[in-house]
């Protein structure tokens, strides 16, 4: 069986022993088609001018063998150290936190023009901002592009809204807005407060209504190479309306619906055609009782390993897999 080398792209220093990386790269390192695997830290100094997006032919690497696990010196990128050729490797694998500048993107598209991407630039840089979502108004809640204050102003007369900034992420940023009243996370204040604040900013929000039934959690779903890998259901705090983990929220195991797998079938094909090959899908509870799109997500999707120990299903082994099969297809 022929064998390939992988780079993975990666940024640790905020990583936990959560983080899906380890379980990932574990499971990559014992496919049948793995060569050599390689992790590139944008932590390590020598990599800094890489991922300043500046021009570099080599990169200094973590090798990935049985002793590449997590701990808090991040000894697993410090160890094992060897500097190598970008030409060297036949496929990368994308796991870098967002945001991931357009300038980064557009330079991995030209570093790694003849080489397979996952998740592609390209795909990631179309895909990441909350815009993307105007392209399934049939799959979401009531949408509207927001430029000014006005587009602001004529959309939430229709009903309670939530503006969400296009490219921010992790629930940051995000304004709720109802009659007079403005909540930006748990800070209240008043329209003609907000107002002030905006008014001589840049103004690009996506606006979506607001959904009543948020307090019955927001979903993520793991999609790999068009399978549904999984779901977990998070559930805003006690006193907030956000579901986001890193707003408060709680993680909890859940089941993938009827409406949702409809969902994923109507939308892979179009992020396949973008090289998007592992993405999560949001979904919340619409005013009719069924799950509706809220987000897709395309960047260092997280929480894989957790579902499979919740399942007790060897999820993670079965994502590479089929991440694999990708590679394969297009080589």
């Amino acid at each position: 069986m022929k064998k390939y080398n992988l780079l993975v792209l990666t940024d640790p220093s905020n990583h936990s022993k959560e983080n899906s990386l380890y379980a990932l790269v574990e499971a990559m390192r014992k496919h049948p088609n793995c060569g050599l695997l390689d992790v590139a830290s944008k932590a390590n100094p020598l990599n800094q001018s890489f991922f300043d997006a500046n021009v570099q032919n080599t990169l200094s690497v973590a090798r990935v063998d049985q002793r590449f696990q997590f701990d808090a010196q991040l000894t697993a990128f410090q160890s094992n150290i060897k500097t190598v050729s970008l030409d060297k490797y036949d496929f990368v694998w994308l796991r870098l936190p967002p945001p991931l500048s357009p300038r980064f993107l557009e330079y991995l598209q030209n570093t790694f023009r003849n080489k397979t991407v996952v998740n592609d630039p390209k795909g990631i840089y179309e895909t990441g901002s909350k815009a993307f979502l105007t392209r399934f108004p049939e799959l979401c809640p009531p949408m509207q592009i927001c430029r000014s204050i006005q587009d602001i102003v004529h959309f939430k007369n229709r009903f309670p809204i939530v503006l969400k900034p296009f490219r921010d992420y992790g629930g940051k940023g995000i304004v709720r807005i109802e009659g007079e009243q403005v909540w930006e996370g748990k800070q209240q204040s008043t329209w003609q407060d907000f107002v002030a604040k905006i008014k001589d900013k840049e103004i690009a929000y996506l606006g979506v209504k607001f959904l009543e039934n948020v307090s019955m959690g927001d979903k993520r779903i793991i999609v790999v190479n068009g399978k549904i890998m999984g779901a977990s259901l998070r559930l805003p705090a006690a006193d907030s309306w956000l579901c986001n983990v890193a707003m408060g929220g709680s993680s909890n195991m859940a089941e993938v619906e009827a409406e949702e797998i409809q969902i994923v079938e109507h939308i892979n094909p179009i992020l396949s055609d973008m090289g998007i090959v592992m993405y999560g899908v949001d979904t919340l509870v619409g005013d009719e009782g069924k799950r509706i799109l809220s987000e897709i997500n395309t960047t260092s999707i997280g929480g894989l390993p957790q579902i499979a120990r919740l399942r007790q299903l060897p999820l993670v082994e079965e994502a590479t897999d089929l991440i694999w099969q990708y590679f394969l297809k297009l080589k």
